[in-house]
């Protein structure tokens, strides 16, 4: 019933120590964990969650979990099963109603699956443990499993929560009051917002932010000569002399013209080392606000083409108008055939790109980047970015949103929703821009030409943004702040 997950990262501590840029965070945290692991040590301490690949929980999982262990503490990793089908689709709507949508229906019969499940899990894990341990039980799958040991055995147990909203309405409320049962036995709640927290939980959270790792496959660094092996071997770009690495299995996919996806290397090349790129990466999902991205984007398009020449500021800025292309990557839709909101999203904007004028499609690069390896993946997602003049991440929600994280760190400058989660992380105007209207297309056009025709407020920006992760938000400062909220759960000072 439930997985136990080895975790294999080839990247330890003392490799980052090496790193000029990186060596003076790592010192401050062994510096911390000085004064912080002999509290935990002799425990086990348990990283319970719902899988062990996709999503950001199992992708942030194996860092956090090898440098504790780098640090001298013993963790591990446990994934939960469920022998009722069901039991995924509840616990999906609980998500969806925790982001106020979804379906007001937990009733007696979900309570009783969703308890029947994880008291399996919870009976499966028990022998595994020992009275000290430390349970940390990430989202609400498993939190019933927590509240059932925490209440039989002598171990000390934390929540992690890392969705929410900051709306109350009938549906987040109807998810927290099912939640509620299985809260208190918590020692202590951890939230990415104040604004997530249900009032029943005010008197024992904590906030701490998701983190990136700066030398993973998505965020290190990468010369030119490597940017442009990656865009040859995905087939974005054309391979005009040989490169260095072969071809990835799987090439981008690209929306054609008439809506359908053929290899990225089939159509019009789309200029990302040459011409002043707009980007957004995320899943295929309505809540991300791929639609009037697109819409403002060719509405700015428009107004450029229409313009007299007596109103251009600058014969730069018209070439840059003239030439600049936006590009939408999310996963290949074929991977995602169990997402059917994922498979709408991507109709929807088929049905406003095929009604396109055929210049207008040449300058929109919808992708599809393919999933079957991580690592692939993640370098095409790295160079996306680092090819890009501005990443937007326009989400109508947002719980956080490392894709923004990641551009910030790549030092480039971020226009992004006022959702919560991306607030959290930028000051508008200062290391990126606030977009408070993210359905106008008039305003988003407008946004978009003013942050491109300004080169310097796009390089002062950017100068923020990494400096805004590297104090906030990089893996080092995740770790400090698990190892401060641990060690005071185990010595009563929550």
């Amino acid at each position: 019933m439930i997985d136990f997950v080895e975790v294999n990262e080839s990247i330890r501590l003392e490799d980052y120590g090496k790193v000029t840029f990186l060596s003076k965070a790592v010192s401050e945290l062994k510096e911390k964990a000085g004064a912080l692991v002999p509290s935990l040590k002799g425990r086990t301490i348990w990283m319970i969650n719902s899988t062990a690949q996709g999503g950001g929980v199992a992708e942030m999982l194996p860092k956090l979990i090898s440098l504790c262990c780098d640090l001298g503490l013993d963790v591990r990793w446990a994934v939960i099963g469920a022998d009722q089908k069901a039991f995924f689709s509840l616990t999906k709507n609980i998500h969806n109603l925790i982001h106020d949508s979804g379906k007001i229906n937990l009733g007696e019969k979900e309570r009783e699956i969703y308890e029947s499940v994880n008291r399996k899990n919870a009976d499966a894990l028990k022998p595994h443990l020992k009275p000290g341990d430390v349970l940390v039980v990430h989202d609400p799958q498993p939190m019933a499993l927590g509240h059932m040991l925490k209440a039989e055995m002598d171990i000390h147990a934390i929540w992690r929560c890392h969705i929410g909203v900051a709306a109350d309405t009938d549906r987040t409320r109807h998810a927290w009051e099912f939640l509620a049962p299985y809260a208190d036995r918590y020692e202590q709640t951890v939230f990415t917002a104040t604004e997530y927290v249900p009032g029943y939980l005010h008197e024992k959270f904590r906030i701490i932010h998701p983190a990136i790792d700066p030398l993973n496959h998505k965020n290190r660094d990468l010369e030119p000569v490597k940017m442009t092996g990656i865009l040859c071997n995905s087939r974005l770009a054309k391979a005009h002399q040989p490169v260095l690495t072969p071809l990835f299995d799987h090439p981008v996919q690209r929306m054609d013209t008439d809506g359908s996806f053929a290899p990225a290397i089939n159509s019009h090349e789309i200029g990302l080392m040459y011409r002043p790129i707009v980007t957004q990466v995320s899943r295929w999902d309505r809540l991300k606000g791929f639609l009037p991205l697109l819409q403002g984007f060719a509405e700015m398009k428009r107004r450029a083409g229409e313009r007299p020449e007596s109103e251009w500021e600058s014969d730069r800025h018209k070439r840059r108008m003239d030439i600049v292309r936006l590009v939408l990557a999310g996963p290949d839709p074929d991977s995602i055939q169990d997402d059917p909101e994922g498979i709408e999203v991507v109709e929807e904007l088929k049905d406003v790109y095929t009604s396109l004028s055929e210049p207008l499609q040449r300058d929109i690069a919808i992708l599809a980047l393919p999933m079957a390896s991580r690592k692939e993946n993640a370098l095409i997602v790295n160079v996306l970015q680092r090819a890009s003049s501005l990443v937007v991440q326009n989400s109508l929600q947002e719980g956080f949103g490392l894709t923004a994280t990641e551009a910030m760190w790549k030092r480039k400058p971020v226009l992004a929703s006022d959702a919560t989660g991306l607030r959290e992380q930028i000051d508008d105007d200062v290391d990126g821009c606030i977009n408070h209207h993210v359905e106008d297309v008039d305003g988003m056009a407008d946004q978009l030409e003013s942050i491109l025709q300004s080169p310097l407020h796009r390089e002062r920006l950017a100068k923020n943004a990494q400096r805004k992760v590297y104090g906030k938000f990089l893996v080092f400062t995740q770790v400090a702040a698990w190892l401060q909220t641990m060690r005071d759960v185990v010595e009563g000072r929550s």
